[in-house]
């Protein structure tokens, strides 16, 4: 006997020429009031409606960043796939890009700046420490088209410049223990990240802790660091050369910066790492902090702290290695650049929100063990199926996606592990190669804090 299932279900879409504009359950937090209030707010919203209402662009482009892989009918053929009893239309890739020139970028970096911030509650592991909230800042390099219009706005680098790609350059600051971005600040390459990192200032508040690595070791930056309230753990350059004031109990020391306009407390170190396979490695390392108190605050504990400082690393990876798997940005105009950047980190913070609502879901539950991955394809087939766009019940924390990430928890303890650095490409670590693993391997860390007599051996420049 031949059997069969039939599956009914209702979707609930906008109407008319607006059905096309959604996320699927992402749209519950991307929802049609905050696209259209930010419309509205820039200016953008249309004065007509037509075939390609604004509402509905901005989440063609918020679709472009979850579908890096698809051209733009490709992309638009998604949100629509469950919609055929509707016979959307299906515009010409050219109007896509038309529509997209029209929309601008200010409606992009509106929402993006609604839905940036901490996700983090009191109780959430990793996001707080001694009653402060850690934020690491740092920046990274995107990959533009090679092509004439990019390139006389972002010239290539190096003498070849027939080579690689023109690079764009994002800072971005960053919540530990969920990832979440709290502010990011993007433009041309030859703008070092100290530039891009002022502009992230007006984001901390005096209940942080900054960390970042020895790019940000500049005395006025820590300064205008202090002047927002918040504090500071950096890795210093082994350049600096800070004069021994007083002595500390617990290894560390105090000093002042910049012709003595800031006191600092100095933590130096020797750090041994050693390897799966038996190598050892041994680093000097000087952290500079604001937190000045050697009994609140000891010194190893704040040279494993440092540590998180890569939770912006981690977050760069979901940017690049998971949302644009590793491709370069597909705008092939400066002008749609911006819009595409903000739509990149838009949709990151919204699958980061989501993952912070099902973590909420389970107290305790550490997001390190929520995978972003996972979280991408679910919210994709969501999309496909044009599934909780508008739930017809009242909303819940937890949707399909947060299901889907509670089904596919990672391990519970991460292990210490060195990813290999093996250039296969042009790249900065090329001066490194042979001083880092070939493979991946798990590791012990052992830290002696000690006042470094002789000075510090100057690190290698990469």
């Amino acid at each position: 006997m031949q059997e069969k299932s039939v599956i009914t279900r209702t979707i609930t879409v906008a109407a008319g020429a607006f059905a096309p504009g959604h996320l699927g359950e992402l749209t519950q937090t991307v929802d049609f009031a905050l696209v259209d209030a930010v419309l509205e707010e820039t200016g953008a919203l249309q004065r007509r409606t037509r075939l390609l209402p604004a509402r509905v662009v901005v989440y063609f482009v918020l679709a472009l960043a979850l579908f890096e892989d698809c051209g733009y009918r490709a992309v638009w053929d998604k949100p629509t796939a469950g919609l055929s009893v509707l016979s959307p239309v299906r515009p010409h890739t050219s109007s896509l890009s038309r529509a997209r020139r029209r929309l601008g970028a200010a409606p992009l970096r509106a929402l993006f700046d609604a839905l940036a911030g901490a996700v983090a509650w009191r109780d959430t592991p990793g996001a707080h420490w001694r009653g402060l909230r850690t934020v690491a800042i740092d920046g990274t390099s995107l990959h533009l088209p090679d092509r004439e219009a990019v390139t006389a706005r972002f010239p290539k680098r190096g003498k070849d410049r027939h080579s690689g790609y023109p690079l764009l350059r994002l800072v971005a600051l960053v919540e530990t223990g969920t990832r979440a971005m709290i502010a990011a600040a993007f433009g041309h390459e030859n703008d070092g990240e100290l530039s891009y990192a002022g502009r992230l200032l007006g984001a901390l508040d005096a209940r942080m802790l900054v960390l970042a690595d020895s790019a940000f070791d500049s005395w006025t930056f820590l300064r205008d660091v202090q002047a927002q309230g918040a504090q500071f753990l950096i890795r210093s350059s082994a350049r600096r050369c800070p004069t021994i004031q007083q002595r500390l109990s617990d290894g560390s020391y105090l000093a002042r910066l910049g012709r003595g306009a800031l006191p600092v407390r100095v933590v130096e170190a020797w750090i041994t790492v050693t390897l799966a396979d038996g190598t050892r490695r041994r680093e000097q390392w000087r952290l500079i902090s604001s937190l000045l108190d050697p009994v609140a605050y000891p010194a190893g504990q704040l040279v494993t702290l440092y540590h998180e400082r890569w939770q912006a690393e981690t977050a760069y990876a979901g940017l690049k290695a998971t949302l644009l798997e590793g491709r370069v940005l597909r705008s092939g105009h400066p002008e749609d650049l911006a819009q595409e950047v903000w739509g990149i980190l838009t949709v990151y913070q919204v699958l980061i929100r989501t993952a912070a609502d099902t973590a909420a879901s389970c107290p305790g539950l550490d997001m390190d063990r929520l995978s972003f991955t996972v979280a991408l394809h679910a919210a994709r087939d969501q999309v496909t199926t044009a599934s909780d766009i508008l739930p017809e019940g009242p909303a819940v924390l937890v949707g399909a996606i947060g299901r889907t990430l509670l089904t596919n928890l990672l391990p519970a303890r991460r292990r210490q592990r060195i990813r290999a650095r093996s250039p296969k490409i042009i790249s900065k670590y090329v001066p490194n190669f042979g001083k880092h693993p070939a493979t991946t391997q798990t590791y012990t860390l052992h830290t002696e804090v000690m006042v470094m007599e002789e000075g510090f051996a100057p690190r290698p420049r990469r």
